[in-house]
């Protein structure tokens, strides 16, 4: 066999050419794939006519940045430690470069306030990487080695700061989070990060949760779940708007209502697995959205339910501005709207919470650790006495309730809800947060759901872009074809996730002998 590197350290001739070769593939295949949805543009003129704007160097981009990725995935895969020997070039001058690039942009544009902003989170994360290395990657190794010696000798081992303090960090964080965009940009200023950033990424941490109850936990592949969320939505919505009923005593009845469905969707599928199962799902998600569409006497189709009242603080003070109860007005405090805004953010944040620590006690508990056995092979859960009827059921209806909690909330954030908030796309962008971060994982969940959410978030903001792309360049429009590539990368470098865990609630911490009264019963 050929080495793949010469005497000279350097990669051999044959390996370069071999990349080559399908670096020039890979750009052929992304020519042909993108020319025709990012190289020509259909656009209107000024006479209303409809031509074709041509974007060849948006499409060269787009080529050689698939060429380069496959020559380099060729060279990684064949040379051990290269990756990393790269990456330690490439990462601090490409993190550089942006940095100063968005520093000339924002000096140009005269974006003082967020040129403050970006020196200060890289100075933070200067600081931070410092931590890192000097004092708690050699705080956890020494750690380590006290756990190996305790381990040796029978002793119980001792947790890492990580998992003893993690938590606690991320919530006094998020609890500070609205207090600090307050500050920083002023109640009006900090609407985008309370609301676009805040509200909106925990809406779908709570929503990917409770797939998570389904897919991750018990294993069954649900493409529908967006109609519970539904369900939920539009309980909110007409009961608010023909009853008058608040929004605290909606928020339970919602659940209520979406885990029903949750049942109802679960008799048809009980002996359905894999692919069918994802079928019927997908079919049951559609039939509730074109159901609300032509059902126009009581969701109005198309049009949508507007006017659905807002959340109050528990009755006591309301948010509407010609109320004498009216939060600021009792609180001296100016006519804003972020105001609601912020106490919907802790609302959110509440409800997470409670999906979290709901989840993790089922995970604990029988009802818990059939859902596992049932995920991992449902003829031996079947074989061990456990009824999958009823765990089956019971895993659609959890995930449909919390599902009902977030539609009910997203009607009260909004006031208004419509079919075009519940299509198959919605289902498809958290199965896609459960599957980045790990089934099973709830922090992983979390963390996939900032990047995607986040990040769609982000690029609508990211103005600057258009001077690389062109004045015409609209990053939002690209959000699926970056999901795309970041699920590919995720699925190549980390298959179960970000922070993928398949280890089950239950297990034995040490090997043990057994008996032979129960061998010789028949037992062992």
């Amino acid at each position: 066999m050929a080495n793949i590197e010469n005497s000279a350290g350097k990669p051999d001739a044959g390996l370069v050419r071999k990349g080559l070769i399908q670096a020039l593939f890979a750009a052929v295949l992304a020519f042909g794939m993108f020319v025709l949805y990012v190289g020509l543009k259909t656009d209107q003129n000024i006479s209303n006519e409809l031509v074709i704007v041509q974007r060849w160097g948006l499409l060269a981009i787009f080529v050689i940045i698939a060429a380069v990725g496959r020559f380099a995935v060729v060279m990684f895969a064949a040379i051990p430690g290269l990756f990393a020997k790269t990456m330690r070039v490439v990462v601090p001058v490409a993190v550089l470069m942006i940095v100063a690039y968005l520093a000339y942009v924002f000096i140009r544009e005269q974006f003082w306030l967020d040129l403050l902003i970006l020196g200060g989170l890289v100075v933070l994360a200067a600081l931070l990487g410092v931590l890192i290395k000097y004092v708690l990657l050699p705080a956890e190794e020494r750690r380590r080695e006290r756990n190996v010696e305790a381990e040796r000798l029978g002793l119980p081992l001792e947790a890492s700061p990580y998992e003893t303090h993690f938590l606690k960090v991320v919530l006094a964080l998020l609890l500070l989070y609205p207090v600090m965009a307050v500050a920083l940009r002023g109640p009006q200023g900090s609407l985008t990060f309370v609301d676009n950033f805040g509200i909106q990424i925990l809406i779908y941490v709570m929503l990917a949760w409770g797939l998570n109850i389904v897919v991750g936990l018990a294993g069954l592949l649900d493409l529908g779940y967006v109609a519970f969320y539904a369900v939920g939505a539009y309980s909110y919505a007409l009961l608010s708007s023909y009853f008058g009923l608040s929004f605290w005593v909606l928020l339970p009845l919602s659940g209520i209502f979406a885990a029903l469905w949750g049942v109802i969707l679960g008799f048809p599928v009980l002996r359905l697995r894999g692919d069918y199962l994802a079928i019927v799902t997908l079919a049951f998600g559609e039939i509730i959205r074109l159901v609300i569409i032509n059902w126009t006497d009581l969701t109005k189709g198309t049009f949508g339910i507007s006017g659905i009242a807002k959340a109050s603080v528990f009755g006591i003070w309301t948010f509407d501005v010609g109320k004498v109860n009216n939060f600021a007005k009792v609180f001296g405090l100016p006519s804003s709207s972020a105001y609601y805004k912020i106490f919907l953010f802790y609302v959110i944040l509440a409800l997470c919470m409670l999906t979290a620590y709901v989840t993790i006690r089922l995970r604990r508990m029988p009802i818990g650790r059939a859902w596992e056995a049932l995920r991992e092979d449902e003829i031996a859960c079947r074989s061990l006495g456990i009824n999958t009827v009823t765990t089956k059921l019971t895993a659609f209806a959890t995930g449909a309730m919390f599902a009902g909690f977030a539609g009910s909330f997203f009607a009260a954030r909004q006031g208004f809800v419509s079919p075009e908030s519940f299509v198959f796309l919605e289902s498809a962008v958290i199965l896609a947060i459960v599957v980045l971060g790990g089934m099973g994982s709830l922090t992983g969940i979390a963390i996939a759901a900032i990047v995607m959410v986040g990040g769609t978030e982000a690029l609508r903001s990211m103005d600057f872009l258009k001077y690389i792309f062109g004045p015409t360049f609209t990053p939002e429009l690209y959000r699926m074809l970056i999901f795309g590539l970041a699920m590919v990368v995720v699925m190549l470098f980390k298959p179960r996730g970000f922070v993928g865990s398949r280890s089950p609630t239950a297990f034995l911490k040490a090997r043990k002998a057994i008996s032979g009264s129960f061998i010789k019963e028949g037992h062992g």
